[in-house]
């Protein structure tokens, strides 16, 4: 299990993703799941992944190698894609190969489905954010619902719709992102710290922020604990049920 938000608001995009990976309780690694391309001033692609490691490890390794594109059968990669809008859509399209190549693999309780985001600017097109279903579709974030999640989705997704919305500052963002991580966290504990951390202005070619949080990290524990005590006291002030 994992927990990945991409959010996309006016002043840029963020995308944050925990790294802790399991197959049983005896069997817990840290992995990186939030991948980043170019980020040379003029490409910016970020990838994060949830589900299959098998399935999304190859879906990459098959877009850094080439991936035809049906229209002009060209082969097209992380450095050649016109637009964050055609490297969605092909990624989409390896997820779906590596995941149909694995049919004969499947056996009860295996699971290679995975899900994808991917977001970032080339040569200075609007930042925008996708994601990507392992069927190879995609849907686009938009200012009305201005964030995505793959993985484990509900327990951080409250305070996203709450208090996230499109002009809700970039470093704002990040805080409400990080919040909705440690919800997860507590709620789940098959999605841990370290956490990986994307941040990039609107229409940037290159991030502003590039890494990662790890469990000494003051702000992110004092930002934890001073949520942990403003939820307990908002809950204790509120009126009782008059019943």
């Amino acid at each position: 299990m994992t927990y990945c938000i991409g959010m996309l608001v006016r002043e840029g995009l963020i995308l944050m993703a925990d790294t802790r990976t399991n197959a049983g309780v005896d069997n817990i690694s840290t992995y990186r799941k939030l991948r980043l391309y170019g980020n040379d001033g003029k490409r910016l692609i970020a990838v994060a992944s949830a589900g299959s490691l098998s399935t999304t490890q190859g879906a990459i390794q098959r877009v850094t190698k080439g991936v035809p594109n049906p229209e002009t059968g060209k082969y097209e990669n992380w450095g050649t894609f016109p637009s964050i809008y055609d490297a969605a859509v092909a990624t989409g399209r390896a997820l779906r190969q590596v995941r149909d190549s694995m049919k004969d693999l499947a056996q009860p309780g295996v699971n290679f489905d995975a899900t994808l985001l991917v977001g970032g600017s080339i040569n200075g097109e609007p930042s925008r954010l996708f994601l990507v279903y392992s069927a190879g579709n995609t849907i686009e974030c938009a200012p009305d619902t201005p964030y995505l999640q793959i993985g484990e989705l509900k327990y951080g997704k409250p305070i996203l719709d709450r208090a996230l919305h499109f002009d809700t500052p970039l470093n704002e963002a990040m805080k409400i992102g990080l919040l909705s991580l440690d919800s997860t966290m507590r709620a789940n504990l098959a999605v841990g710290l370290p956490i990986d951390l994307l941040v990039a202005d609107a229409g940037a070619g290159q991030a502003r922020i590039n890494m990662r949080i790890e469990e000494s990290d003051d702000y992110y524990l004092n930002l934890s604990l001073q949520w942990h005590q403003k939820l307990a006291k908002a809950t204790e002030e509120l009126p009782l049920p008059p019943y």
